[in-house]
């Protein structure tokens, strides 16, 4: 493997490095990686790619692939030499933004008598000390492409970057989950609603009065008008808040609310540092003035969760304002916000 060149990406604050590698060192260092997490994008069908394989076995270039790790040791990528020895020492630790199908073809070569496997395969490598900042990058590779969604990217995002288990977190899948595991659980779906959320910088990731298509068109735009070198926090903050107040019953089945979930996801963000100071007692205290609020909104005439994405959203973006508040305040805020 050589890198070429480094280059700054000031968008995320990141270091690209541009280098190449053989085929057969590809699908060595690279392919394994597309296979670590059950999430990783299903491979499409085999006949969909058929000419790209003899394309590839007829000696075309494949176009870059880009592989992300993320790190803080930006003094040991100074160079491009740097560059090269940190890639092979953490190249496990890495895992594939864009170009899974194209390396998933390659290896459906590796026992092709036809396929030149000293021939060079390009690499973008991106070092990056945020994994919000990646998946910005990842939804900007990737947007566009029909088979992979945001919410897709999402998860493999999450799988490379998280241990739930590592952060106190309890996360299942609802196909994994038993009845048991489930009720002492936070589902896997909504924690992907949350991070939509939580990178949208607001609650409202989904419609269905809206095709799907659009939809995801919709929140890749949103998601990319947010400036990622301003981040407010990093999505860790979240899973650190709904581990230190999940011990809390109330707490608990609060959050396992979807909207309630999302609309503090999209709002904590901004006022990460000030809530992660509660303690489970007090966000609980918080939590009950915010259900007092809104359960003198008339049911008949509101969108029930839609209100309640938005005002969870509302009231943690803007805490501070809140905190200290009677619930009787607090409804009158709301009312004026949502008379708008």
């Amino acid at each position: 493997m050589r890198i070429l060149d480094i280059e700054i990406d000031n968008v995320i604050n990141g270091i690209v490095a541009i280098g190449h590698t053989d085929y057969k060192t590809a699908i060595e260092s690279f392919v394994p990686l597309i296979d670590k997490t059950e999430f990783q994008r299903k491979r499409q069908d085999r006949k969909f790619y058929r000419k790209l394989e003899r394309d590839i076995e007829d000696g075309c270039v494949i176009p870059p692939i880009t592989v992300a790790l993320i790190t803080n040791s930006f003094d040991e990528l100074k160079s491009p030499e740097n560059a090269g020895e940190y890639i092979t020492k953490h190249i496990e630790s890495s895992f594939v933004l864009d170009g899974i199908q194209r390396l998933n073809t390659l290896s459906r070569l590796k026992s092709s008598d036809e396929l030149d496997f000293s021939k060079k395969i390009y690499v973008n490598f991106i070092f990056c000390d945020s994994v919000e900042k990646l998946l910005y990058r990842m939804i900007t590779l990737n947007n566009g492409q029909r088979p992979m969604t945001p919410r897709h990217q999402v998860e493999i995002m999450m799988a490379n970057a998280f241990n739930f288990d590592d952060l106190g977190v309890k996360v299942v899948s609802e196909k994994e989950a038993t009845m048991k595991e489930a009720r002492r659980s936070f589902r896997k779906a909504d924690i992907v609603q949350a991070y939509l959320a939580f990178m949208a910088e607001s609650p409202i990731i989904d419609n269905k009065k809206i095709i799907e298509e659009k939809m995801d068109e919709l929140l890749v735009s949103k998601i990319m008008s947010v400036e990622p070198s301003q981040y407010k926090s990093s999505f860790k903050d979240f899973i650190s808040a709904l581990q230190k107040f999940q011990d809390e019953p109330e707490n608990f089945k609060w959050l396992k609310v979807t909207n309630n979930l999302v609309g503090f996801a999209a709002g904590m963000k901004f006022s990460s540092n000030r809530i992660l100071d509660l303690d489970p007692e007090e966000f609980r205290t918080q939590i009950h003035k915010f259900e007092e609020a809104f359960s003198d909104f008339n049911p008949s005439r509101i969108k029930v969760g839609t209100y309640r994405r938005n005002l969870a959203c509302e009231f943690f973006k803007n805490f501070e304002s809140y905190e200290h508040m009677d619930s009787d305040e607090l409804l009158s805020e709301f009312s004026e916000l949502t008379d708008e």
